[in-house]
């Protein structure tokens, strides 16, 4: 069984839709990827063992607004991550997605 699951682009606010398995756990979607981690494409259908999924955005399939309008995509990549487990232990990205110093330079 799968659902569908929408992303926002952290770079322009696109939505990009994956079908995906409902027990697999998202922590987080960043402009970067995690150092070590290993990223599957959109389109793979062995998602479950992967650390998270690498989109292009506008380029891995059709991406729309918030509204369900289609637009074009800004052809950036982020990173969808998984929650991540080692021996039974929760991983925490590297660097971390939480806590730490902002560089929140908007304000």
């Amino acid at each position: 069984m799968t659902v569908t699951v929408r992303y926002t682009c952290p770079h322009c606010g696109a939505v990009v839709s994956v079908e995906r398995a409902p027990d697999l756990a998202d922590r987080s979607v960043t402009t970067v990827p995690q150092p070590g981690w290993e990223y599957a494409s959109p389109d793979d259908d062995d998602l479950e063992t992967a650390d998270g999924i690498a989109f292009v955005c506008g380029e891995d399939g059709p991406v729309t607004d918030l509204e369900g309008e289609p637009i074009e995509g800004c052809g950036r990549p982020f990173y969808l991550n998984f929650v991540r487990y080692e021996q039974g232990v929760e991983l925490d990205p590297d660097p971390p997605t939480y806590g730490g110093p902002r560089f929140d330079f908007d304000a």
